[in-house]
C-alpha cells in the first residue's frame, strides 16, 4: 500500500487532466489521514489554485465555521476535490476532467479508508450518484457500494459557496451539518 504522499507524487506526474495545462498547480487533499470522515468538493478555486490547499477561500471559511458548530476542526477531517486542478474562470469541471482525476481520488480514499464521505455540492455528489438531485437528497444518508470506494456511506450537502450566494441555503447547510456527528 502506498502512502498518501506517494499517491499524490505519482498522480501529480501521471494525471492526464487537461486542466493541468492552465492551473498553477495541483491542489492536493489536506487534513487528517487517520480520520473517519472525508469531505469532497468539486474543484479548486482561484485562492486554492494559488495556495495549493483545498477550501481556503470564502467557502472554506464558512466550512470551518460549520465544522466548529459540530465541535470539529479542519485537523479532524480530510478534504479533497473531484478534480485536482482549477478549471479556467471557475467554470464547472467537465465530465472528461472528472474522469481524468477519478483514479487519483479513489487512491486517496483507499489510503484513508473513511467511514463517511461528505459531498460538498452537486458536482461532487453527481460523480458518484449521477441519478440524484442535491435538492432532493441533501442532508440524507445515502448507502451504496461503489467499486473502488472503501465505504458505502455518503452524505450529500449543498456546497458552502452556494450558501454564500443564497442566504436561504445557509441554515439548511448548518442543519444538515449537525447530522454528521451522530453518523460517525
Amino acid at each position: 500500500m502506498k502512502t498518501l504522499a506517494e499517491i499524490n507524487e505519482y498522480w501529480v506526474e501521471h494525471c492526464t487532466c487537461d486542466l493541468k495545462a492552465t492551473a498553477t498547480q495541483a491542489v492536493l487533499g489536506d487534513g487528517n489521514i487517520h480520520t473517519k470522515i472525508v469531505f469532497i468538493g468539486e474543484a479548486p478555486g482561484k485562492k486554492e489554485d494559488l495556495g495549493g490547499i483545498p477550501f481556503i477561500g470564502a467557502a472554506g471559511k464558512f466550512l470551518n465555521e460549520m465544522l466548529e458548530s459540530i465541535k470539529m476542526k479542519r485537523e479532524d477531517i480530510y478534504i479533497t476535490n473531484v478534480v485536482k486542478y482549477r478549471p479556467p474562470n471557475n467554470r464547472d469541471p467537465l465530465p472528461e476532467e472528472k474522469e481524468a482525476c477519478r483514479a487519483w481520488l479513489e487512491a486517496e480514499l483507499q489510503s484513508i479508508k473513511p467511514t463517511l464521505i461528505v459531498f460538498l455540492g452537486r458536482h461532487a455528489m453527481s460523480n458518484f450518484f449521477p441519478e440524484e438531485k442535491i435538492s432532493d437528497v441533501h442532508g440524507k444518508l445515502l448507502k451504496k457500494n461503489i467499486e473502488g470506494i472503501p465505504t458505502e456511506y455518503f452524505l450529500p450537502l449543498y456546497h458552502p459557496a452556494a450558501a454564500l450566494y443564497n442566504g436561504n441555503l445557509r441554515q439548511k447547510l448548518l442543519d444538515d451539518f449537525k447530522k454528521i456527528p451522530p453518523l460517525l
